[in-house]
């Protein structure tokens, strides 16, 4: 028996992309019977729970405050040395960053136990805290019995990982296929959503109104756009005053929070997706490679050490321009709206680079062969 004890931010139910992934690893690895999985997490309240979820033993851990995007709890470390004690694994499966739980792990890792760092993002803005963590951080990096990048860019790119490059393995995000499925009422909801917005083209954002995702940067293509087209924005933020204050052309549409069922049918309408992401925040591109599985051709900003533009091929599965360019941006989508041969090659190329890489069929084996 191999026993692995998860260690994310949170866990599903609750959303967001490293909970999905870790969600993805954990289903992957229920289908070999000689594994037994374990979870420890925050709560999302002031609450400890222990709970078993879908037939996994889950510790939700209680929080009473959030600095730096970092989850304090005062009940964390002894909730985790107790787990430890009682669950006795052979491997921890650490998802960072997670700056305060890497710290516990130095602390508490058993001598035998193996430890794991999936590397979802280096921490790239709360350079403070990175200060206070960075040792501790490298003896986490050194310790470590094999580390999960995302993407070979990504690897190449970050400073912790450089030191460390014998030990890192590729296994990209995964992309949930089941929920994409073409589905006659998924058709309908897409053939509805062409005929609302009258058959006109559609360039489609999604995600959170944040300055790393550079949106306003789409906002300003705009005033360059010679085509016809629809542009959709979908997600919110703390930006979403301030980006909305910035255009009155009608050709933008402010959609707020899409609701999950009909998220696929926003991907499927779409004939561009709009990606201006600008720094290597944007680890990997969920998002992007969901759009991607649903034939839409990406438009991306060149992120130096992102996973972005590893996941959107140039030329390949959609066009890449340099970094905060709105006028090249406004080209790149005037070119793939105004040619509907190249915007279907690159849909199928991107629909077919998908399914060769990001689905769960493809990364399964990589995550077994790294237990074995």
């Amino acid at each position: 028996m191999k026993k692995i004890l998860h260690i994310s931010k949170f866990y599903t139910p609750y959303a967001g992309g490293i909970e999905d992934v870790c969600y993805s690893v954990v289903g992957i690895l229920k289908e070999d019977p000689s594994v037994v999985q374990r979870i420890i997490c925050f709560n999302d309240v002031n609450k400890t729970v222990h709970e078993t979820y879908e037939g996994i033993e889950v510790t939700r851990v209680a929080i009473q405050a959030q600095l730096f995007s970092q989850p304090i709890s005062l009940s964390y470390y002894s909730q985790l040395k107790k787990v430890i004690k009682e669950f006795r694994p052979d491997y921890i499966h650490l998802h960072l960053p997670n700056p305060l739980l890497g710290v516990y792990v130095n602390m508490l890792k058993p001598a035998s136990c193996k430890v794991i760092l999936h590397w979802h993002s280096d921490i790239v803005a709360q350079k403070l805290l990175y200060k206070l963590v960075r040792r501790s951080e490298t003896k986490l990096v050194d310790r470590a019995y094999k580390i999960i990048a995302t993407s070979p860019n990504y690897c190449e790119d970050s400073a912790p990982l450089k030191r460390a490059k014998d030990k890192v393995v590729i296994i990209p995000n995964i992309i949930k296929e089941g929920v994409f499925e073409e589905t006659p009422e998924l058709k309908e909801k897409v053939t509805r959503l062409k005929e609302q917005y009258q058959h006109v083209p559609i360039v489609m954002f999604l995600g959170r109104h944040v300055p790393y995702k550079g949106i306003e940067y789409l906002i300003e293509a705009t005033q360059y756009m010679q085509s016809q087209c629809k542009i959709l924005v979908g997600g919110s933020g703390p930006l979403t005053p301030s980006l909305k204050s910035k255009t009155t052309d009608e050709r933008v549409q402010f959609l707020g929070r899409i609701p999950e069922d009909m998220l696929p049918a926003y991907y499927y309408a779409a004939d561009v997706f709009a990606f201006p992401s600008v720094t290597k925040n944007e680890a990997f591109g969920v998002a992007l490679a969901e759009a991607m599985y649903c034939y839409s051709p990406a438009v991306t900003f060149t992120i130096n050490g992102s996973g972005v533009n590893w996941v959107s091929v140039h030329r390949q599965t959609g066009i890449e321009v340099e970094n905060q360019s709105s006028i090249q941006l406004a080209k790149a989508i005037d070119e793939l709206i105004e040619n509907k041969e190249l915007r279907c090659q690159y849909g199928l190329a991107a629909r077919a680079r998908v399914e060769e890489l990001f689905l769960q069929k493809s990364i399964k084996q990589a995550v077994f062969d790294l237990y074995t």
